[in-house]
């Protein structure tokens, strides 16, 4: 694949993992499509990349929205001429155990997860169906979807229904020549960066060293694997989950079930 001759969409693009992957792409000679809810952030977004010698557009609007996904598309279209790679990376949290959780602090949550990859992504498709082309979705996962996380059901609920969505995309379009993939990233970023402070907060608080579960890579190193996935792409990996933690990649394989006796 050469990456000049490609155009992406990255939703949530301004800061974290997002402005990373938009960063490297447009480096590459990669057409990109700035988005995020903060119009100032994504104007200046924008104007970094073009300063840069790199091709950007925005748009300021939440993925929640049914609307976002095809204007999104539309803007790749009109902008660029076609449109070929879709990160679905923007995503919220609001952290509460479940007995204390409000119906806001969960559905906020499911809306810009779970809707929001849905409305990206359904036009994404259609486009790519309409200039018969190959294409790359990458979807944003965590592990919290994969394993649960204590404090976070809204969160791991979003996270492996964007499993599922992965993995039933990648049925679906495999024919098409368009490749879905998802990432589980531990990355330093705005949305973890609390809860690594107060894991170190903790350790220092007890004398003890910060947990090695914490010890976590950088938005630039996802950013990386995620040209190296699009620079390699491979129909036979089409469905793929992946965990990047700094230089570590692993491999999620879909669940699988094992006999079980009782009597």
């Amino acid at each position: 694949m050469k990456f000049n001759e490609q155009a992406a969409i990255i939703t949530g693009s301004t800061t974290g993992i997002g402005y990373s992957i938009a960063k490297q792409l447009a480096a590459s000679g990669t057409a990109v499509v700035i988005n995020g809810r903060n119009p100032e952030r994504v104007e200046q977004t924008v104007s970094e990349i073009k300063a840069r010698g790199g091709q950007a557009v925005g748009l300021a609007k939440p993925i929640e929205h049914p609307e976002t996904g095809q204007k999104l598309v539309d803007l790749a279209l009109t902008s660029f001429g076609h449109v070929s790679i879709l990160i679905n990376n923007a995503g919220i949290i609001h952290d509460q155990m479940s007995y204390k959780m409000t119906d806001r602090e969960f559905t906020n949550v499911i809306n810009v997860h779970v809707n929001g990859t849905f409305f990206c992504t359904r036009p994404f498709i259609q486009a790519l169906k309409q200039q018969k082309s190959a294409g790359h979705i990458i979807n944003m996962t965590s592990t919290a979807g994969l394993e649960g996380t204590i404090g976070q059901v809204n969160y791991s609920a979003a996270k492996a229904a964007i499993n599922g969505m992965t993995w039933t995309l990648a049925k679906e379009l495999k024919r098409d020549k368009i490749v879905v993939n998802a990432i589980a990233p531990a990355a330093l970023t705005n949305m973890t960066q609390p809860y690594i402070e107060k894991a170190k907060r903790k350790a220092a608080e007890a004398g003890e060293e910060l947990p090695s579960y914490w010890e976590i890579g950088l938005p630039d190193d996802v950013a990386s694997f995620v040209m190296h996935l699009l620079e390699n792409r491979d129909l036979e990996k089409t469905g793929a989950i992946f965990g990047v933690n700094g230089k570590k990649i692993v491999r999620w394989p879909p669940p699988t079930s094992a006999p079980y006796h009782f009597e």
